[in-house]
């Protein structure tokens, strides 16, 4: 099965496209079901037949599977029922989902895909309000499909837990900033909230922290409405907007496009950051008025990114 890439959404619609998969689990009194997950299309190169292979003795990982041939490339297959500590059933016709995303190409075992869900972002629900059973950092959002919940899996944080090396690369090892900048972060993964936490503070910013787009905008009109009422500057709270594309509620796009469309929070500079910032996702951002965009992986250089754009400033 191969994914289509090629319906665009709209900048700033709040909208995305979910691939849904599921694991089929053994419970407690012996029976199987299966349990519902997605992940983001623009994430999935293709879906293939799972090969007959067993995890390696030696693997540093219990989730590593071994290692296949896709397009000449040798791929790393982990099992994902593993690093969300489910009892997963394997049958003949499981599957590999293989993915593309912070400069890495994965292959995921689940036990079949479904179908793929346009949803907007505001559908996508923060897991904080649901009963579940699996961890909330491995899990960023619950879509309700009215049958059946959709778990969204925190991809990052499967690579970022398995590469112990993600969090010593955060912190940021240039130039101080010239004084204490204020910077709004949104982010829904607790991972990423750490790695950019240690990296800015490092370079001496203050920060406000949410997890979502929406939190994010009340926020800043928060700040809007008190820097206007107490007659302080804009920049007594928040000198720059850091915020991911994916999000529950609201998505970075509407985000900086709701930001940028405002005559008192438009003069703040916006970067965006997700996984696979690719030539459409970059147009994208450029349409709504972002000032610059970061894939994850580069997140260390973050720091530096958001000095040159604050100290470019008259």
């Amino acid at each position: 099965m191969s994914v289509d890439h090629n319906i665009l959404l709209e900048s700033g619609t709040n909208e995305l496209e979910v691939l849904e998969l599921f694991i089929s689990e053994r419970l407690p009194d012996g029976s199987v079901a299966p349990c519902h997950f997605g992940v983001n299309v623009a994430k999935v190169m293709q879906v293939i037949e799972a090969p007959k292979f067993a995890a390696p003795e030696s693997a540093s990982n219990p989730c590593f599977m071994g290692m296949i041939d896709i397009r000449n490339m040798m791929v790393p297959v982990l099992d994902l029922s593993r690093w969300l500590k489910m009892d997963m059933v394997h049958a003949d016709h499981d599957v590999i989902m293989v993915t593309e995303f912070s400069h890495s190409v994965t292959g995921f075992l689940v036990s079949g895909v479904t179908e793929i869900h346009r949803v907007g972002w505001q559908e996508v629900q923060p897991p904080s309000g649901y009963i579940t059973k699996i961890g909330t950092n491995c899990i960023v959002g619950m879509v309700d499909l009215g049958d059946h919940f959709v778990q969204l899996v925190d991809l990052e944080n499967v690579l970022a837990d398995l590469d112990p090396q993600t969090f010593e690369k955060a912190e940021h090892k240039g130039a101080q900033a010239s004084r204490s900048y204020k910077a709004l972060v949104a982010d829904d993964s607790a991972t990423i909230r750490l790695m950019l936490r240690k990296n800015l503070e490092s370079a001496n910013f203050e920060l406000t922290m949410v997890n979502n787009g929406q939190d994010a905008l009340n926020q800043l009109r928060a700040f809007r409405t008190q820097s206007q009422e107490e007659g302080r500057p804009l920049s007594d709270f928040v000198d720059i907007v850091i915020s991911d594309i994916e999000m529950p509620l609201m998505d970075g796009f509407t985000l900086t496009k709701n930001v940028k469309e405002d005559a008192v929070l438009g003069s703040l500079p916006v970067i965006l950051y997700s996984s696979l910032i690719t030539n459409e996702l970059r147009h994208k951002g450029d349409s709504v008025g972002a000032d610059d965009q970061i894939s994850k992986p580069d997140l260390d250089m973050m720091a530096q990114r958001a000095l040159e754009l604050l100290e470019k400033r008259p």
